[in-house]
């Protein structure tokens, strides 16, 4: 299938995304990153001794697509689960930074899981995981619930971002995708393999190729048209955007149709976080009146924006606009 997106109906969609309000619903998560310097070996273990000199912070998980819709003029709820600690106080005051009151995000009876890197010469030498990351229940869960409902009730489009820490469990997904089809709202899902088959009357259901593979048991051949369809039809969603690394995207309709979407990169510095704009990008899109495959197109290209960066950056709509017309693309 050929995709056919003119300049000017790119504008129209870039446009119509702002100001639309996209709910994300998932695992947010505060990245820490110690910078410094290594030498010497310390005495106590063979490890190396690193003076910090620098700390940073980002959004991650969840987060980091809502700080990705922010970038594209969207506006931005934001329902998952924070604890009442320090690191859950960081990552609502960079919430608010970026426009998100933070008002959706659920204060539940454990830490905020935060993921700590510590790098020296350009270098991670380790990383700390402080989580829990077992299924939400009782009155968090119910918190959850009410948060996703009161949420939904003035979307536009509906993001479900899974990274298997606990938001997500059934009973969410479940009043997510029936509250977003009780209004007629485009859902867009980025999986992870616990809850995999969980998403039945998803519009874009985004997996990597590994993740799909690891579900299904078995290799999928995604140069041949039969491979996916019987995927489509056992997850119960209208399309899946496959990820295929340095290969691109691929789009596979429940009608049987099948877009190829070369990657655009011209270089890449970094592929963390592309994952995260393309999801972002495709939820905006969709809410702006795009097809799936337009709104594919168009992710495409930011993703190949966003890995010539370093770190998870952000995309903005002008950036795709300019990257259209500097390397002459047909998104």
């Amino acid at each position: 299938m050929t995709i056919s997106l003119s300049r000017a109906r790119l504008v129209e969609l870039l446009d119509r995304a702002r100001g639309k309000r996209i709910v994300v619903i998932g695992d947010v998560m505060l990245d820490v990153y110690l910078i410094g310097d290594v030498d010497r070996i310390s005495p106590e273990a063979p490890v190396p001794v690193v003076r910090v000199r620098e700390r940073k912070h980002a959004l991650g998980g969840a987060a980091n697509v809502a700080q990705n819709v922010a970038a594209i003029g969207a506006r931005c709820t934001l329902v998952g689960a924070i604890g009442a600690d320090r690191g859950g106080e960081t990552l609502a005051e960079m919430l608010r930074a970026i426009g998100e009151d933070g008002a959706a995000l659920v204060r539940v009876g454990r830490p905020t899981t935060q993921k700590t890197r510590i790098v020296a010469r350009s270098q991670q030498l380790a990383r700390v995981d402080e989580e829990e990351d077992a299924d939400l229940a009782g009155s968090d869960m119910a918190q959850v619930l009410e948060a996703v409902q009161r949420a939904i009730a003035a979307a536009d489009a509906v993001v479900l971002e899974d990274y298997n820490k606990g938001v997500l469990v059934p009973a969410v997904i479940r009043a997510a995708i029936d509250a977003a089809a009780a209004r007629d709202l485009p859902v867009v899902v980025d999986p992870k393999f616990k809850n995999f088959f969980a998403y039945r009357g998803a519009t874009v259901f985004k997996p990597n190729r590994r993740e799909l593979e690891a579900a299904l048991g078995a290799a999928v051949d995604v140069d041949h048209p039969d491979a996916v369809p019987a995927a489509l039809q056992r997850l119960g969603v209208a399309h899946i955007l496959l990820t295929l690394g340095d290969r691109g995207m691929a789009l596979f309709s429940a009608h049987g149709e099948v877009a190829r979407l070369p990657t655009v990169a011209r270089e890449v510095y970094d592929v963390v976080g592309a994952g995260d704009t393309v999801t972002a990008y495709l939820a905006c899109m969709l809410a702006a009146g795009a097809t799936p495959a337009q709104a594919a197109a168009i992710a495409n290209v930011a993703a190949g924006i966003e890995v010539g960066k370093l770190g998870a950056a952000t995309v903005t709509a002008a950036e795709v606009l300019e990257y259209v017309d500097t390397h002459q693309l047909h998104a």
